[in-house]
């Protein structure tokens, strides 16, 4: 990952980080274990129309998001919300929860994992992002799902 360490401050410039997509959602890891010391991960998320995770949990990591543009169904196993531009969700571990953007426009959002470790899942996962390529064709999302029961464990977390 590209970041700058001065004085014990981490800078990470605008559109560096490893970018993945995932089925196809387009995930910018912009903080990791590596340069947060453990602390914390954070992704820049764009969501397309129809896009999100199913309902999934983490046993070892807290997760928020903090939606800029567009508007998402935020859910657990028993009910759903819908969330616009400017709302922060916080999921304590061991919360079964999903997101999907409801809306016509691709969201906007940042991902929190506290402590980091999870933003690695992306990177294994994903599929290399260039600025400019789009996403993979729709038959893509199938081996996308096959890999991803097969090592989301691995990430203290699991698909319900």
């Amino acid at each position: 990952m590209s970041f700058e360490e001065f004085e014990g401050i981490v800078y990470i410039p605008p559109k560096a980080g490893p970018a993945r997509w995932v089925f196809g959602d387009h995930y910018t890891i912009k903080a990791d274990k590596e340069n947060t010391h453990g602390s914390l991960g954070l992704i820049e998320a764009l969501v397309p129309p129809g896009g999100g995770p199913p309902l999934h949990i983490h046993h070892d990591s807290d997760e928020a998001f903090y939606l800029i543009d567009g508007e998402l169904e935020i859910s657990n196993e028993k009910t759903s919300q819908v969330v616009g531009a400017g709302a922060f969700i916080f999921v304590p571990k061991g919360k079964v929860h999903a997101f999907k953007n409801i809306g016509d426009e691709p969201c906007k959002m940042l991902i929190i994992f506290t402590p980091a470790g999870f933003e690695r899942f992306f990177t294994e996962l994903g599929v290399a992002a260039e600025e400019g390529v789009p996403a993979p064709e729709a038959e893509q999302y199938a081996a996308d799902v096959e890999k991803a029961q097969s090592i989301v464990a691995k990430y203290a977390a699991e698909y319900v």
